[in-house]
């Protein structure tokens, strides 16, 4: 491959992460926009997480896989994991959404940063290597799967309520007929 095709892939690949984390990020806010205050905190069993918790331990994830991407570890020395899956009574929505937001800053401040080059650079996780483009998939399928919890709390907490963040149930034909050139069976 020639290092245009290699720029030009690199550039597409930071293009569809950006798209991938902007994506989970608007989902999973659509999710939180529909709750109540409450049920920000509310578990299904002492085992579970809220949607508060699973907010702080994104957000913990997204500052210390982030900071200093490049030339530090992901696994930051002040992170404290364990205390993302704790609350205190005074956290408040205004609390749980101000780290959502300061850890997405985080993470699109870091990606817009990365160069074409970047992407086979070697940086660590934990003391275990990644090239930046193994790094930022583990991330998205990490948040992917977080944001998926999210939605899905936030549909179980609002029964009859959610509105759907998709096709609504029984509309897919409707879509079709409505959309068709944006729907394209898969082959």
């Amino acid at each position: 491959m020639t290092d245009l095709a290699t720029t030009d892939l690199a550039t597409h690949y930071f293009d569809e992460a950006r798209r991938q984390f902007r994506g989970n990020k608007r989902l999973a806010e659509a999710a939180i926009a529909q709750l109540k205050d409450e049920e920000l905190f509310f578990t299904l069993d002492p085992e579970s997480n809220s949607i508060a918790i699973l907010v702080k331990h994104l957000a913990g994830n997204m500052r210390s896989r982030f900071t200093d991407f490049l030339t530090t570890d992901g696994e930051k020395p002040d992170r404290f994991r364990d205390q993302e899956f704790e609350l205190n009574a005074a956290t408040t929505r205004a609390d749980v959404m101000r780290w959502w937001e300061e850890g997405w800053e985080q993470v699109f401040t870091t990606l817009n940063a990365l160069k074409p080059e970047d992407v086979m650079r070697t940086v660590t996780i934990r003391d275990e290597p990644h090239t930046v483009l193994q790094a930022i998939n583990r991330q998205i399928a990490h948040y992917a799967s977080h944001s998926g919890q999210i939605i899905l709390l936030a549909k179980h907490l609002r029964s009859k309520q959610w509105k759907t963040l998709s096709i609504p149930r029984g509309k897919s034909e409707d879509y079709k007929r409505a959309a068709p050139k944006a729907y394209k069976p898969a082959s």
